[in-house]
C-alpha cells in the first residue's frame, strides 16, 4: 500500500494544530515543515473539504483544527486527502484467458480478494485507532515534553517579516 506524500503532511499539519491556541497560516505551516506551500495548501483544502480543518479569514486567519484531536483519527486524515476507495480491486482475472472460469461460477471473491479485502479492513481499523491526539502524545513522547510547546512558541514567534504570526490565510 503506498499512500501520497500529502498523507505526510497533512498528518504532520494536524499534530501541529493541536498546539494552535490561534489560527495558523498556511505559509507558516509551510515554512515550520520546510514543505512547498502551494502543495501543502492543496492538503490544507482537502482536510477542510473532509471538514477536519476550517480556514479563519481576516487578518489573524488561518487554519484550526474543527474538533478535538482525540475525535480526529488518521484515517479520517488518510481518507481526506487520498480518497476512501479501497486499496485493492479486484478485476475478476479469473474469468480471462484461456481457462476462464465461468461468470456463474464465480458466486463469492476469490481466495486474493479474500485476502485482500481483510488486510484493508486490518490497515483501516488500525488507523481508525489512532487519533491526532495520539499522534501528537508521541511527538512528546519522543522528543520531551516539551517538544510541542516549543512548535506553539515558534508558531506565535515573529517570521522573517517580523509579523506574529507570518502571512495570513
Amino acid at each position: 500500500m503506498k499512500l501520497s506524500g500529502g498523507v505526510e503532511w497533512a498528518l504532520h499539519c494536524c499534530v501541529v494544530l493541536t498546539t494552535a491556541t490561534e489560527p495558523v497560516p498556511a505559509a507558516r505551516l509551510a515554512e515550520l515543515h520546510d514543505v512547498s506551500g502551494s502543495y501543502l495548501a492543496k492538503q490544507l483544502q482537502a482536510l477542510s473539504r473532509a471538514g477536519l480543518v476550517t480556514s479563519v479569514q481576516g487578518n489573524a486567519g488561518g487554519y484550526v483544527l474543527t474538533r478535538a484531536p482525540e475525535l480526529i483519527t488518521i484515517l479520517d486524515v488518510v481518507e481526506a486527502v487520498d480518497g476512501a476507495q479501497p486499496t485493492f480491486v479486484c478485476t475478476e482475472i479469473r474469468q480471462r484467458g484461456p481457462l476462464a472460469a465461468a461468470q456463474e461460477a464465480c458466486t463469492r471473491p476469490c481466495p486474493i480478494a479474500r485476502a485482500m479485502a481483510g488486510a484493508d479492513a486490518a490497515w483501516r481499523a488500525a488507523l481508525q485507532a489512532t487519533s491526532i491526539a495520539d499522534l501528537a502524545g508521541g511527538v512528546d513522547d519522543d522528543y520531551g515534553p516539551t517538544a510541542l510547546a516549543g512548535i506553539r512558541t515558534w508558531l506565535t514567534g515573529p517570521d522573517e517579516g517580523g509579523t506574529a504570526t507570518g502571512e495570513r490565510g
